[in-house]
């Protein structure tokens, strides 16, 4: 497992990377009631929003933390997005298939990224 500095996991499953929230931000944005997938086969630049999050508290979106395609997406978030507050691990949003195989290397570990987060 992996992280990002915008509190987003990443877990390489064959070619593809597996994206989701971390426990730390949805317990910042609270309790999540609408969530935007980006649609199979777009292709995205690392950086680029491609998910938005509602909550009680607040909008966020999600960045794609590489550049690739997105291969998948979990819409079963969209008729359920509270399933991101219950268990953020389990409740991916997109799996993309990098244009660099390697990018995930360099993302945090789990040391590193609960040093972040203090």
């Amino acid at each position: 497992m992996k992280y990002t500095e915008d509190h987003e996991w990443l877990r390489a499953e064959g070619d593809e990377i597996v994206v989701g929230i971390t426990a730390h931000a949805s317990e910042q944005l609270g309790d999540v009631v609408f969530i935007e997938l980006p649609e199979e086969g777009r292709e995205v630049e690392a950086g680029e929003e491609i998910v938005v999050i509602e909550s009680v508290k607040a909008a966020s979106d999600i960045t794609a933390p590489v550049a690739g395609v997105i291969t998948a997406v979990n819409s079963a978030l969209a008729d359920s997005p509270t399933d991101v507050n219950s268990d953020p691990l389990a409740a991916w949003f997109f799996k993309i298939k990098p244009a660099d195989a390697a990018a995930i290397d360099s993302f945090m570990d789990e040391a590193a990224y609960n040093d972040l987060i203090g």
